[in-house]
C-alpha cells in the first residue's frame, strides 16, 4: 500500500508542477508588479477558457496531493 501511494504521489506531483508552470503570469516583470498590482487587486477579472481549466485542475491536484500525503502519514 505504501508503494502504491508513493507512486501516486510522484505522478500527482509531476502533474501539479506541469499545470502550475503552464499557467500564465499575472504580471510581466518588475513594472507589472509595481504598476499592475492595483488593477489586479481591484479588477476582479475572471479567468476564461484555458485559464479556468488550469486553475481548477491545480485545485483538484493540490487536494489529491494533500490527501495522499495524509494517507501516507497514516500508513507509515
Amino acid at each position: 500500500m505504501n508503494t502504491v501511494l508513493t507512486i501516486l504521489l510522484v505522478i500527482v506531483s509531476v502533474l501539479l508542477i506541469i499545470v502550475v508552470v503552464l499557467q500564465p503570469g499575472k504580471s510581466n516583470g518588475l513594472s507589472g508588479a509595481i504598476s499592475g498590482g492595483a488593477e489586479e487587486l481591484f479588477g476582479k477579472q475572471k479567468a476564461r477558457g484555458l485559464e479556468r481549466i488550469l486553475h481548477r485542475t491545480t485545485i483538484v491536484l493540490a487536494v489529491i496531493f494533500f490527501a495522499i500525503l495524509i494517507a501516507l502519514g497514516f500508513f507509515l
